[in-house]
């Protein structure tokens, strides 16, 4: 079908280069293209974070997202003039320069890397988990890697999230992130935003956050969007439940939030139950204790509140009859005493009948008896 329309705004035109049309706008977000499209408009002007994020109310989180992609793709650069107030500009540029790739070249002095620089990483799922590729030679990786442009761009995006330049062993680790798990270019990058995000810029807290995703299947950055939104939103939950505010959580507590949701599988209800039950138990926030509450419900292939008020109904039960239970023993007991005395009394030591009876009632026979002899013998 023909379609037949006319431009209905003044034709005051910025031009936008076919080749971007035919090869890189399908392929690209949507929201990267209003950014590229902008920077095009204003090209050459003093721009800003925020101005642009105002101007297309983006956030600067996602507008550092779309200059990360476009300069990983080569269509921009930035600038190589230094401008007085230090902000960043930007021209369309089929080249990324070859000084950014040197600048993380690896150097030929620096020692080759051994396995037990990725220990860390290890620990986090297991020396014999076999999902976590061997590092292999990690000279050899940084050497490949240094003329790879996506890898290049890659290093320093993240590095413009995270404020800060890398040293060889940070880079070495976002190359295993990238070659060894083959985790995009695009997933790291939010990998680093993430981070960042959450005042986080350690490369060890970086590298057990890489591995958690990459643990749970995680590829594309769509599907860590949704995790860490999900995980954001059950870590509020249990926080608010054991009423902890005005801090995030800590690692450990992160920790057991992750086993809750991830490796036990809970859903938001039983894990808030969970919380509120230590509360009542023990008086404080005891991730320990909720964990022991919730390791339990596992086993026990509890899945709904309605399973866990069936386990709770069972145990009253149970103990229920307990009770019963020792209240006949208590009841019975001095019967089982006196058939006692009477199995002891028939043995060696004790061979005769006991006398039964009142002791007034054998005195006042005896002296009866005494008595009626006295008489018998004065007649």
């Amino acid at each position: 079908m023909k379609i037949d329309l006319k431009l209905g705004i003044p034709a005051n035109v910025t031009v936008v280069s076919n080749e971007f049309i035919d090869q890189y706008m399908a392929a690209a977000n949507g929201e990267y293209v209003k950014v590229f499209l902008y920077l095009l408009r204003h090209e050459r002007e003093d721009l800003d974070l925020a101005s642009i994020a105002d101007a297309l109310n983006h956030t600067e989180a996602d507008v550092k997202r779309a200059l990360a992609y476009w300069k990983r793709t080569g269509v921009l650069t930035e600038d190589d003039r230094e401008e007085a107030d230090g902000r960043e500009e930007f021209a369309p540029d089929p080249q990324i320069p070859e000084r950014k790739r040197e600048e993380f070249a690896p150097d030929s002095r620096t020692p080759e890397r051994k396995q037990e620089d990725f220990e860390p990483a290890r620990r986090i799922l297991g020396r014999e988990d076999s999902r976590l590729p061997e590092t292999g030679d990690t000279y050899e990786r940084m050497r490949r890697l240094s003329g790879d442009e996506e890898f290049s761009a890659l290093l320093y995006a993240v590095q413009q999230y995270l404020g800060k330049t890398f040293t060889q062993i940070e880079c070495e680790k976002f190359a295993f992130f990238y070659d060894g798990l083959h985790m995009s270019g695009e997933l790291l990058e939010y990998l680093a935003e993430y981070c960042a995000g959450g005042g986080h810029s350690s490369i060890r807290y970086i590298e057990k956050v890489a591995i958690s995703w990459y643990q749970a299947g995680i590829r594309t950055r769509e599907e860590a969007r949704e995790y860490t939104a999900r995980f954001s939103g059950d870590t509020a939950a249990v926080l608010k439940a054991f009423g902890i505010t005005g801090r995030t959580a800590g690692t450990a507590e992160q920790d057991f939030i992750r086993r809750w949701f991830k490796e036990y599988g809970f859903d938001k209800s039983l894990v808030v139950e969970a919380c509120s039950r230590t509360i009542t138990a023990t008086g404080s926030a005891s991730f320990p204790y909720a964990d022991k509450i919730l390791k339990g419900w596992s086993e026990q292939q509890v899945r709904t509140l309605k399973d866990v008020e069936a386990l709770d109904r069972k145990r009253q039960q149970r103990k229920a009859e307990k009770e019963q239970a020792a209240g006949a023993d208590r009841r019975g007991g001095s019967g089982r005493e006196t058939s006692g005395r009477k199995r002891a009394g028939a043995n060696g030591f004790r061979n005769f009948e006991e006398r039964t009876g009142d002791i007034d009632d054998f005195v006042w026979l005896k002296n009866r008896k005494r008595k009626e002899d006295e008489a018998g013998g004065a007649q």
